[in-house]
Formats: C-alpha cells, structure tokens, sequence
C-alpha cells in the first residue's frame, strides 16, 4: 500500500513539474488539474509580474541614457545680423561628480525600504505593496524633466524619493511566490518574472536614444512614467494577494495550489527570529552572492552606455541598441536557467542544495572570467562579445541565490529577500561614485579599473556561497505552534531519490 502511494507521488509530481495537463494527487484527497500551464490563473500572476519587472527596470535604467543626452555637447548653427556660424551647447554642465551622483541617488532612497518592503508585505499582501511601489515611482519619473531644470541637486531629490517606493518591489515579490508558487515550480516562476527586468532594459535603452534624438530627453520620462501608470491599474484588477482570494481561479488550480503549499496558513502575527535570522550562514551566503552579482550588474547598468561613448566610439543611438543587447541575452537565458533548476530537481539529478550552489556559482565564474577578457580586449567588437557572455552568465546565478530565499524559510521569504537586497543595493550607490572618481577622462586604462573590480567582486561571491549555501528549511523556519512544519520530500522509486522540495509543509495535528 505504502508502495502504491510513493508511486502515486512520483508519478504526480514528476508530470506536474514539467507542466504537462495531468492528474496530480495527495495522500488524503484527489486533487486534480488537467489545464495546460498557459491557461492558469498563476501564470496569469506571472505574466503581470513579468511586466510589472519590465516597468521596475524601465523606470530605473532610462536615466543612463537620458544623461548622455542631458550633458552632451552638441554643435549648433547660429544665424543673427552679423552673419552664420558654429557654437556649441548642452541641456546642462554636469562634472563627472554630479553625473554620478545622479545616477547613483536613486539607490539612496532604494536601499531603505528593502527591509520594511518585505515586512509590509508580509502583513498586508505582496500584490499591494508591489503595485503601489511601481505605481508611485511612474508618477515620480513624469516629474524628472521638471526637477531636472529646477537643479541638479531637486532632480537627485526626486531620483532618491523614486528609488523608496520602488526598493519595496523585490522584497514583497517573494511574498507574492510564497502564496502562489508551487516548490516545484518556484525556479521558473521566480525566473519568467524576473526575465521582466532586461526584458524592460532591453527595451528601454534603445527605446530612450530613439525617444531622446527625435522628440528630445524629457520625452524619455513622460513616456516610460505614463506606461507604468498603465500597467498599475491592470496589476490592481488582476492580481489578488492569494488563490484563496481571487474570484476567477478555478477550484481545480486553487486546490493544487494549496495542496502543493501544504495548505499552509502563516501566522502573520508571529515575530520574525530576527537573531536567527542575522546569525545564519545560509543567509549571509545569500546575502554575499546578491551583492556580488549586484556591483557588476549596476556597474554595467549605469556606466555602459557612457563606456560604450567614451572608449568605443559609439554614437547615442547605437549606445542605446548595444547597451540592450547583454540582457536581451540574458533575458533569454533566464527562462532556461530556471526550467533547467527545476528539471534537475524533478528527475532526482541535483538536490536544491546542488541546484543552487552549482547554478551559482558556475554563473560566477563565467563572470569573472568575460568581465576580464572585457578589460584586456578593449575593442568594439571583442568588448561587447566578453559583456554580453558575463551578463548572459547571470541568469544562472538568478537560479540559485535569487530563489535561495524561498528554500531555507518560505515564511520568511519577504523579509529575507529585503535584507539581501538592502546589501545589494550597496553597489549601486557605491559603483557610480567609483566609476566617477576612477574615470576622469574616460581613457581606456580607467575603464579597465572599473572591470577589474567587477571580475573581483564575482569571484569573492563565488567562493563565499559555495561554502555556505544551503537549500534546506532552516531551523529557525519552522514554525513552532499547533503546526509542524516538515520538509517535503518525493518519494523514492528503486531506491534512488527521484526529487527534492522544500515545501515547508504546515500539518494539523489531527
């Protein structure tokens, strides 16, 4: 009987996991759902996430094009009484101070609303705390033109204010997942909705030199800022904080859902173990690998498109088109990252220790590897190649310490993520300043500085996670009331262990 049951078990999960529309089952009720992954209600969730990501990154990275245009010097024709000739101009004279510190003022104000955003979130709805956090930071990017000829120091005033209400969104996403992603689907859902930043990147570079050579800088905001405001109201219509309270989710997917969660019910009234939290290795492995992977990205994020002009030679639009072209890449490769971490867990290949460990850090390598190959090729072709190759590498590393949160405390998944991500907003207040005290005449020899530094902070986070990683529900994770919170693992079939999960599943005493 016991045997039947593990079959059974196996069977479902192992067809659930490639989302394929079959049976799927628990030990104490049938739970049945039949529809293809596309036509569900938590891939539905997934795509506005997905797009509420594209907006996040939109919103974030325009003003690093927008700068080059802001501040370029532009030859202009001048015809009067006395006759026709060239001079020049620029919109405004920024010194390569003020410039970094606009670019890096967004993360001042990001990086104090990590940890709250995964509180808030956690008491009151991560789709709430999401929706409103993107909403208030469009609303603020259609003021930009306007601080802007105000003053520099307005324009980092409203960047700081925009980077508060957005540094709440990947905090409380994961309190989203924690409400609507099966274990076995977390990598790739985390990863399709995560695809929305370079999706958004992708998009807004180009888009923004376009916008900033035809119908001028301030076009970038106003476009970008309406677009959000958009996708808000849509996010508010769709998205409800639970399976349980959506109205158009079928009782088949609502009762996968919570079998596949353990029907679990988070006492949002319990105090977070914040001296566990704070002494765990896994976490501050976490926490190491997301500033590590941080301080490239953001390096690359606000300083490519001034390296693409000042050493390679290229003109605004083309910065905007190339500067895209590293996340399309691993816009792409995210989606593969993430159905591969699941895969490898469903067939029994890696544990998620495994998966997490060997995702990231391979990724970091490869990093440190392209972002030196970057700094001693400085060539247009060979330079963009070693770029795209290193950011392309990232999306692996999003399938390991990105999800990591949701592995060793599903509870506190939101919270966690906030403290990770405070850590990691370091680098993009830091990176800019960097950059804007190393390059002071844009030379090839300052720049090579800059990689070198990125290529060092890969490898320090490669080697601090892969000794303390983990992918197991923590101690201090598990909830300690009438509930005991187990971690769930698939049965195993001819003595070998087909598939791990960290379910955290809650079961009543009964």
């Amino acid at each position: 009987m016991e045997k039947d049951k593990s079959e059974q078990v196996f069977n479902t999960v192992t067809n659930s996991a490639i989302m394929q529309p079959v049976e799927h089952s628990n030990d104490a009720d049938g739970v049945f759902e039949t529809r293809p992954f596309w036509r569900t209600r938590r891939y539905l969730v997934v795509l506005m996430a997905f797009f509420g990501f594209f907006n996040v990154y939109a919103l974030r990275v325009n003003l690093s094009v927008a700068i080059v245009a802001m501040t370029e010097v532009r030859n202009v024709i001048v015809t009067n009484a006395t006759g026709t000739y060239t001079t020049t101009e620029q919109s405004f004279y920024w010194n390569s101070w003020e410039k970094g510190l606009v670019l890096s003022s967004f993360f001042y104000g990001y990086i104090t609303t990590q940890l709250i955003g995964g509180y808030v979130a956690n008491k009151i709805g991560g789709n709430l705390v999401f929706g409103l956090g993107i909403f208030m930071t469009a609303v603020f990017t259609l003021l930009t033109p306007l601080a802007a000829n105000m003053g520099v120091y307005v324009l980092v005033a409203v960047r700081i204010i925009e980077g508060v209400f957005e540094g709440v969104t990947f905090p409380c996403i994961h309190a989203v997942w924690a409400k609507w992603a099966p274990p076995l689907e977390r990598s790739r859902m985390a990863s399709i909705a995560f695809a929305g930043n370079y999706a958004g990147t992708v998009v807004s570079m180009p888009l923004s030199g376009i916008l900033a050579s035809t119908l001028g800088w301030e076009s970038i905001f106003y476009v970008f800022g309406t677009i959000g405001c958009i996708w808000f109201v849509a996010w508010a219509i769709i998205v409800k904080r639970s399976p349980e309270e959506d109205p158009y989710i079928t009782e088949e997917e609502k009762n996968y859902i919570m079998t596949k969660l353990g029907n679990q019910k988070h006492n949002e009234n319990v105090r977070p173990p914040w001296k566990a939290i704070f002494t765990s290795t896994a976490v501050w492995a976490i926490v190491a690998s997301h500033f590590s992977e941080n301080w490239g990205f953001y390096t690359l994020l606000t300083q490519l498109p001034t390296f693409l002009n000042d050493v390679l030679g290229f003109e605004l639009t083309k910065t905007g088109f190339l500067s895209a072209l590293p996340y399309l890449t691993m816009g792409i490769l995210l989606g593969v990252s993430g159905y591969l971490a699941d895969w490898s867990q469903v067939k029994g290949y890696l544990t998620t220790t495994q998966v997490r460990r060997y995702f990231n850090c391979s990724a970091f390598l490869g990093q440190t590897i392209f972002m030196l190959l970057a700094a001693f090729l400085v060539h247009p072709v060979t330079s963009m190649a070693c770029i795209t190759i290193a950011v392309g590498c990232g999306a692996f590393a999003w399938s390991g310490f990105a999800v990591n949160h949701l592995d060793i405390a599903p509870q506190y998944a939101s919270i966690l993520m906030g403290i990770s991500n405070t850590w990691a907003t370091i680098p993009g207040i830091l990176s800019p300043l960097v950059t804007g005290i190393l390059v002071q005449n844009g030379t090839k020899e300052e720049w090579k500085i800059v990689f070198y530094i990125s290529a060092g902070s890969y490898l320090v986070g490669c080697v601090f996670y892969w000794i303390f990683v983990s992918g197991e529900v923590q101690p201090w994770a598990k909830q300690t009331s009438n509930d005991t919170t187990v971690q769930n693992k698939v049965p195993e079939k001819n003595g070998k262990a087909f598939a791990y999960s960290n379910e955290a599943i809650e079961m009543k005493d009964e």
